[in-house]
């Protein structure tokens, strides 16, 4: 269901992005549109991995320099019989972690110093599971493509304010409309690409919880993740902040309807409704 309704989003952006482009441009501003996204989807594919490290200082290490994190991501990556991934370390005190690449075989898997110190390791090995489920289901390419097609709708919109709002034979009521779509548009392309971001992390819940077998220590590290994320601050790029199990920041009210993350109650209301293996 999860994956239907990602796709049915993603389908949505698409549509919105061609006839944005058409409208404020006719058949050559729909074609413009959809090259300007494929250019920014290509970058995307090819160079997210380097390009989300760098934006979040994080830093690739080997077995010698973080022991247990290894240790941790390699089981799991032997047990779910997929490609080891990079291991990285972030220098923030906040308890977080992030996966990033574009597949199984390029894929790195992030963890902050703080939640080196914070978890138990069986908390620990659930929170890489939720990650490594990121990389398994492809999450990150996702993301990538949904971040890319929303700020692309920002592009044509823009576009179209600069050049007058679309075709100026429309009248006033062309002109109306124009004003509205200007105005509208991104804010629900980015509620879209909100909207995908929540339902690929409860996805990537319940993958890790079976990948790892321990429901319940993926619920106990996120509430602790969740308490710690309101106390310590971290400086993160927002275009990244949907990356990350838990956001990194405050946010409550309206803005949870922008908000990548679903509420950290409700994945732990899923999480204990499954099965733990023995």
């Amino acid at each position: 269901m999860n994956t239907l309704k990602t796709f049915l989003l993603m389908g949505v952006l698409t549509v919105a992005l061609v006839l944005l482009g058409g409208y404020f441009g006719g058949e050559g501003g729909a074609l413009m549109a959809l090259v300007f996204a494929g250019a920014m989807n290509f970058v995307s594919y090819f160079f997210s991995d380097k390009i989300v490290l760098k934006m979040n200082r994080a830093r690739v290490v080997e077995r010698s320099d973080a022991p247990v994190l290894y240790e941790v991501v390699e089981g799991l990556a032997r047990r779910a019989g997929m490609p080891m991934p990079k291991v990285a370390i972030i220098s923030s005190p906040q308890p977080n972690a992030f996966a990033t690449g574009r597949d199984p075989e390029h894929a790195v898997v992030a963890a902050t110093e703080g939640i080196l110190r914070i978890l138990e390791r069986d908390e620990l090995e659930a929170v890489m599971a939720h990650e490594l489920a990121h990389v398994r289901h492809r999450d990150i390419l996702i993301a990538s493509v949904a971040a890319t097609l929303a700020g692309a709708i920002m592009f044509v919109t823009r576009f179209g304010l600069f050049f007058g709002g679309g075709n100026r034979d429309r009248g006033p009521a062309g002109g109306i409309l124009a004003i509205a779509a200007i105005i509208l548009a991104p804010i629900a392309a980015f509620l879209i690409q909100a909207a995908i971001s929540r339902s690929r992390e409860y996805a990537a819940d319940a993958g890790g919880a079976a990948m790892s077998g321990k429901p319940r220590s993926l619920a106990s590290a996120l509430q602790k993740l969740e308490v710690a994320a309101q106390q310590i601050p971290m400086a993160v790029n927002p275009a990244a902040e949907h990356l990350y199990i838990v956001k990194p920041f405050r946010g409550g009210g309206i803005g949870r309807l922008f908000s990548s993350h679903p509420p950290t109650a409700e994945r732990v209301e899923r999480l204990l409704e499954l099965p733990t293996r023995a």
